[in-house]
């Protein structure tokens, strides 16, 4: 009906000009342009369309119906509290879960209105979540309190969907609330047990970038390494022990840097935890170091994805070692500095034997000197008597000057013992070497040999130094005996140079001097020259490449004595076949020379009978200073044991005018004959004689009341000049 409602209205209409026989007849076949046959045919059509339509029609209301019980049903059964509630909170229809949430006895509020059952302290998250459903079609709220009537409350999730309503201006939602309580323990430990994973891996995080800042500020070169070998980390010691770019070190074989660590773990007979001891290691460039081993092995059971930040870049990546199998650490310890520190302790070992061998020598020289200077004083003392008694003309005179002369140069040699022996400083004033230099060689020339042409090179004006002239001439005496020594009975030359230069570092440390300005005195021959073994140890004391008879040995080591106490240095320079050069340094003054005092006139000895008590424990050298003062005309009583000399001076303190007493005497000392001497008789004059004295022996005799000192082997004339000095100074009024 409702589609031929929407046909046009049929309207008849009479068609004119026909005949009236023919019009008649053709007016009841035709009703406004349609025949009556087609007009039936249209409306059965009709009727076949609206039956269809109206079976759809009831097939519709049918299924509407169907879904309408369906949507009951299951709004009804549905495990889940629903409620269908308007926009002003009003529920208009609600479960049988929902009832028994919120209202479990009949007794309770009925749930009219949703709002009313949810906690204060949510009500106005929910009102928003109504107002966001309505705008956006879907909202949800966790973990609201609603009040449950006589059960108190319950903590559920609110889920809300807006749905149409086209019979009604407020909009209208299903809410479905779900009941947490049960879930609500589960979550809460879930989500603790997450917070504790992500706490972990955050402390897993900064251990592993902890652990990253300590492998690259160890001091001690870090590697690890993979089941390959190929190194995975390379820290920065190991970049600088190994000299190589960490980008070369990945992924190459450890042997290349390590290969006796390598061949130990490819053995497998290394334990988790080892210290393996020194090896031989080699950079980059071949160059082979010392290195100390410990290795740490790690056999993971099981693999695990490392753990990485979401934005680490991967060219970051570069190094890091597998997620799976064997990981070795190894930890290489430099020993360069070790190996420095026990090659400086040796070599401080060695100078402490040296010093402690120079120490013994010392200490020998001292007893050598002191037995030494008795036998050449009897020597010289009884050759001056004898060259005293013997005619000018006599033949043995001449024998008389050789063996004094060949005494004084055993007292030379003695000297010598004793500058290498003492450790004082020698008496130091202003001089110019070209003075010693001059000295020095017209010694040198009576020596020279034919074949050798000596040579100076002496300016006339040089810087001034601080120096004791008799060392410094024995110094150069030395080094020009050794010159001609290593010439030989070849043709050659010496060459004695004398300058001034300014030496600033780092020259000036090499040889441990100050920087500054400096005298140098060189000594130039044109010998065989020496090996870098011979130049270790020529100052060694008593070494000597000499022939027996050629040298002692104490030569260059009494002039490196000699420079110590000077402050200065020597310098050696020698090639085997080209000669040699010692170079001796003199730190300049600027003090000028003390022009030298004009002798004292010596007076005759004449004693006069004076009485003259002698002391010493050698029986020659008594007998010879008994001669010589009773020759002088002094009464002269000597003795060889001390404790006789004190026990006479006890019994005649007035008998004696001096006294002459030894230092070193066996079982007793001079020091402490002096002492009792004085404590006998305070006034009478004491010379105490040695040939070793020291400072300290100085001083401890001028303490005890020494009126003069006598050192050995002196001359005979010396001594009695010294005995009538203090005689006389003694006579003389106070």
């Amino acid at each position: 009906m409702a589609a031929l409602s929407r046909r046009k209205k049929i309207r008849l209409t009479a068609r004119t000009g026909l005949p009236e026989r023919e019009g008649r007849t053709k007016q009841h076949m035709i009703i406004d342009g349609y025949a009556p046959s087609q007009m039936i045919e249209d409306l059965r059509k009709y009727q076949a369309e609206l039956e269809i339509q109206n079976k759809a029609l009831r097939y519709s209301q049918q299924e509407a119906e169907g879904a309408s019980e369906r949507f009951a049903t299951l709004f009804s059964n549905v495990p889940l509290a629903l409620m269908v509630v308007d926009e002003e909170g009003l529920v208009l229809a609600s479960n049988a879960m929902a009832l028994r949430l919120f209202q479990p006895l009949e007794s309770d509020a009925p749930l009219n209105f949703l709002l009313p059952f949810v906690d204060a302290e949510h009500a106005d998250e929910v009102a928003v979540a109504f107002s966001s459903a309505k705008q956006e079609g879907t909202s949800e709220v966790n973990e609201v309190a609603f009040l449950a009537g006589s059960r108190g409350s319950f903590t559920g999730d609110l889920h809300i969907a807006r749905i149409e309503n086209p019979l009604d201006e407020l909009a209208h939602f299903i809410c479905a609330v779900i009941d947490q309580g049960p879930l609500l323990t589960q979550r809460h430990a879930l989500q603790e047990s997450a917070a504790v994973l992500r706490q972990r891996n955050e402390d897993l995080l900064l251990s592993e970038n902890r652990m990253a800042a300590i492998i690259n500020s160890s001091l001690d070169a870090i590697l690890c390494i993979d089941e390959k070998q190929c190194i995975t980390v390379f820290n920065p010691a190991a970049t600088a022990l190994f000299e190589c770019p960490a980008d070369q070190a990945f992924g190459a074989q450890l042997g290349h840097f390590l290969p006796d660590v390598e061949l130990a773990l490819s053995a497998g007979n290394v334990p988790a935890q080892a210290m393996l001891g020194e090896f031989t290691a080699t950079t980059l460039l071949g160059k082979q170091i010392y290195v100390e081993i410990s290795v740490s092995l790690e056999r993971r059971l099981r693999t695990r994805a490392p753990l990485r930040l979401p934005d680490t870049d991967p060219a970051d990546r570069r190094g890091e070692q597998s997620a799976h199998g064997a990981v070795t650490t190894i930890f290489a310890r430099d020993l360069t500095a070790k190996k420095m520190a026990e090659a400086q302790r040796t070599a401080l070992e060695t100078q402490l034997r040296e010093s402690q061998k120079m120490q013994a020598m010392g200490t020998m020289a001292g007893g050598i000197a002191h037995d030494f200077n008795n036998i050449l004083s009897a020597i010289l003392g009884n050759v001056d008597l004898a060259k005293q008694d013997t005619p000018a003309d006599s033949p043995s005179l001449t024998s008389l000057y050789e063996i004094d002369k060949a005494g004084r140069r055993a007292r030379d040699l003695v000297r010598q013992i004793l500058t290498f022996s003492r450790n004082e400083p020698p008496k130091r004033t202003p001089i110019q070497l070209a003075e010693v230099v001059q000295e020095t060689a017209r010694l040198v020339k009576v020596a020279l040999p034919p074949a050798v042409e000596l040579r100076m090179e002496v300016p006339e004006q040089c810087d001034s130094v601080l120096a004791d002239a008799t060392q410094v001439e024995q110094a150069l005496l030395n080094l020009c005996t050794n010159a001609l020594l290593a010439i030989g009975q070849n043709k050659g030359s010496v060459t004695i140079e004398l300058s001034s230069t300014d030496i600033n570092l780092p020259f000036s440390d090499r040889f441990g001097l100050a920087p500054g300005r400096y005298v140098t005195l060189r000594v130039r021959d044109t010998g065989g020259g020496m090996s870098q073994e011979t130049m270790q140890r020529i100052f060694e004391p008593f070494f000597t490449t000499r022939q027996v008879g050629q040298g002692t040995g104490l030569g260059l080591s009494v002039v490196h004595g000699i420079m110590q106490t000077h402050q200065g240095a020597i310098d050696v320079q020698s090639t085997l076949g080209q000669g040699s050069v010692f170079t001796l340094y003199f730190p300049a003054t600027s003090q000028l020379p003390v022009a030298a005092a004009e002798p004292e006139v010596v007076q005759e000895v004449r004693g006069r009978g004076r009485h003259v008590m002698y002391v010493d424990d050698d029986q020659a050298l008594v007998f010879l200073v008994a001669r010589v003062l009773t020759r002088k005309g002094f009464a002269v009583t000597t003795f060889t044991d001390p404790h006789e000399a004190q026990a006479a001076l006890q019994a005649q303190p007035e008998a004696f005018d001096l006294l002459v007493t030894d230092y070193n005497m066996p079982g007793y000392s001079g020091v402490d004959l002096l002492r009792h001497a004085k404590a006998i008789r305070p006034d009478l004059p004491v010379a105490l004689a040695s040939g070793y004295v020291t400072p300290e022996i100085e001083q401890r005799a001028l303490q005890e009341g020494a009126n003069a000192l006598i050192y050995k082997p002196n001359d005979v004339n010396e001594l009695c000049e010294t005995v009538q000095r203090l005689i006389s100074q003694n006579d003389a009024p106070h």
